[in-house]
């Protein structure tokens, strides 16, 4: 494969220099020149209008995924009890059929779990696709890819969805690689293309700093998974058809046992469930100083929360943390204080209701994505909040 110039076409426009993702276009008396650096993206021959930039790469033909129909979405369930995360997605399941018109549909594997397809409908899936066996009972990563992997192929859906929780990390990319298709992990936002009616997979790329949308215009199903609390559930009532699917586990899959299951008894706080979120970062300085933020979240009936910073410092603890690399909530009200609002935390609640953004520096960037902004010292702002609803009480 190779990318190059007819020197004679080139009028020496270098929209190929500003096209090239790679810095692979140079100049050499007014006349481009491919370098080494090229990696055949094709980004400059697209933008070239004298069509002077050659490639002998063959367009690569997009398969015919006609029959591949609609939206699913892996329904994780522990001990009977569906994950929140599952509910989230087939609230965005929801928007995606509309857009493609086509199905929702769930995938609940487990034992004994039928009861929970009532819950599922509920929710908006037209389609339930039950795997009910005895050794399905507790997650085993062989047995539920052997599982998944019979049903994708014999159904042949457009769209897989997970969330990013311990067993869809594990899951998901062992389903993908076993299908032939690839995975976009950790979503922040799905759409539909208009035109190409493909899935748009938007997540944070290069360290949280920049945001990536990637589409999949080659294989199917469309695979992607999503954090907790990314999505909204929405409940829309439907008759669920509930399809019940012959398991055939492999004996590789049952070699694993699982003995015993043992709960940790401290609870994880669910911030993603909270109405009321105080979180701080940097600027409030001390363990001292979120006493103040505790004492606000109290009278606001809420949680306190914080950044990578606040955790690292060893101001709360790392449960408490909200960020790319933390929970992602959507708290009807978010209140941030001396956070400077790097994209890596605004990944994390930038979905919220309503946010005020209490800061000292005026152009912090956490102002941008802000429904009120207080340009102030917080150590001074939130003991004047919690004086005010003290005296409405």
């Amino acid at each position: 494969m190779a990318v190059w110039v007819e020197v004679d076409l080139c009028n020496g426009c270098k929209r190929c220099i500003r096209a090239c993702p790679y810095g692979a276009m140079e100049f050499e008396d007014n006349v481009a020149r491919v370098t080494d650096r090229c990696t055949s993206c094709g980004a400059c021959i697209e933008v070239c209008k004298q069509q002077a930039i050659k490639t002998d790469v063959k367009p690569k033909e997009i398969p015919d995924f006609s029959d591949r129909k609609g939206v699913w979405v892996f329904a994780e369930q522990r001990g009977g009890d569906l994950k929140r995360v599952s509910l989230e997605l087939l609230g965005k399941a929801q928007e995606l059929a509309a857009d493609l018109g086509q199905e929702v549909a769930a995938v609940l594997l487990g034992h004994n779990v039928s009861g929970l397809c009532d819950q599922l409908a509920e929710y908006g899936a037209e389609k339930i696709y039950l795997a009910d066996h005895p050794e399905l009972e507790n997650f085993r990563t062989v047995t539920y890819t052997d599982v998944i992997e019979s049903l994708v192929r014999q159904y042949k859906p457009n769209i897989l969805l997970m969330g990013a929780t311990h067993i869809g990390r594990d899951l998901a990319p062992r389903v993908s690689r076993r299908v032939g298709v690839g995975l976009t992990a950790d979503c922040t936002e799905l759409s539909i293309d208009p035109d190409e009616k493909i899935l748009l997979q938007t997540r944070p790329a290069f360290g949280g700093n920049v945001m990536a949308t990637i589409a999949n215009r080659y294989s199917r199903p469309q695979m992607a998974t999503v954090r907790p609390g990314v999505m909204e559930a929405k409940k829309k009532p439907v008759n669920g058809q509930i399809i019940k699917h012959e398991v055939q586990l492999s004996p590789k899959g049952l070699q694993t046992k699982i003995l015993e299951s043992v709960r940790e008894d401290k609870k994880r706080v669910d911030l993603a469930q909270a109405k009321v979120i105080v979180a701080g970062g940097r600027g409030v300085g001390d363990a001292q100083g979120f006493k103040k933020l505790e004492e606000l979240a109290e009278l606001l009936g809420g949680e306190v929360a914080g950044t990578r910073v606040a955790v690292e410092e060893g101001w709360i603890p790392q449960e408490r943390q909200i960020g790319q690399t933390g929970q992602t909530v959507r708290p009807e009200l978010y209140i941030a204080c001396g956070i400077s609002g790097a994209i890596q935390h605004r990944a994390g609640m930038m979905n919220s209701r309503y946010i005020i953004a209490v800061n000292k520096d005026a152009r912090a960037p956490i102002f941008q994505v802000s429904d009120w902004g207080i340009v102030g010292d917080l150590h001074e702002v939130i003991p004047e909040m919690i004086s005010r609803l003290k005296e409405q009480q």
